[in-house]
């Protein structure tokens, strides 16, 4: 996989000064049913530096669902606080993975978490990340929102607005938003383009409705796009049409 094919000078000028890039746990596995894959890691640290190497100033929320699911064992009768309070540690476990992956890289990163995790990581402070992210360092925001019911999606889009992200990347399996899960369905109709409001009523699942509301109403655009297409974060970040653009319409 040639990552380097179009190699890109900092004197480029990219669209976004500042992105908030939400991973899920899910693609930390690779080719396994559980855990985390190093090729994976490396193959995103890769994509990152690229970022950073052309002055993009990048904030990273991973989900932790590679490692941890507290939907089954709240159905078989796990309080559902303890589940999530799980489920955030887990997202610090991946942050941590992540973390050491990108310094292997040589690319200057921090840890911050939502819930206080002294001798660990650093505990979250919206001024000391948006200092880190000015200085170029790469920030990973783990813990979730510190608080249960609450997504990493809804995380992503609170961190992404905290920092002043020029945009939200949802980085996914597939190539964008369709009106139907294009897995199943041969037919699905991908959209370039979608409204706030239309992303809400049509239900499409890209991220949960909590999420979505809080962009609306912080017009914080949200891009979707498939992470496993080589390249594609870095042209994304140059203005090239990947995925599917959620904003205002």
């Amino acid at each position: 996989m040639d990552l380097e094919a179009k190699p890109r000078s900092r004197s480029e000028k990219s669209k976004y000064k500042r992105i908030l890039l939400k991973l899920s746990g899910e693609a930390l596995m690779g080719e396994h049913d559980f855990g985390i894959d190093p090729k994976v890691l490396d193959r995103m640290a890769l994509e990152i530096g690229q970022l950073v190497g052309i002055g993009v100033q990048v904030g990273i929320v991973i989900g932790g669902g590679n490692l941890f699911r507290g939907a089954a064992l709240n159905e078989a009768g796990m309080d559902r606080v303890t589940g999530d309070h799980m489920g955030m540690l887990a997202t610090v476990m991946n942050a941590l993975a992540m973390r050491d992956a990108l310094e292997r890289s040589n690319i200057r990163s921090r840890v911050m978490s939502a819930i206080p995790m002294s001798g660990v990581v650093e505990h979250y402070d919206r001024r000391t990340a948006i200092r880190y992210l000015t200085s170029g360092d790469v920030v990973l925001f783990s813990a979730g929102t510190g608080n249960p019911f609450f997504t990493t999606d809804s995380a992503a889009c609170l961190r992404g607005i905290e920092i002043d992200a020029d945009v939200v990347v949802k980085a996914t399996k597939v190539d964008g938003v369709y009106d139907k899960d294009p897995v199943k369905h041969g037919d699905a109709i991908k959209y370039d383009q979608l409204s706030y409001d239309d992303a809400l009523d049509q239900k499409l699942g890209i991220m949960d409705l909590t999420a979505i509301c809080l962009v609306r109403d912080h017009n914080m655009p949200v891009r979707v796009f498939n992470m496993n297409k080589p390249g594609a974060l870095l042209n994304l970040v140059m203005g090239g049409k990947e995925g599917t653009l959620i904003d205002r319409g």
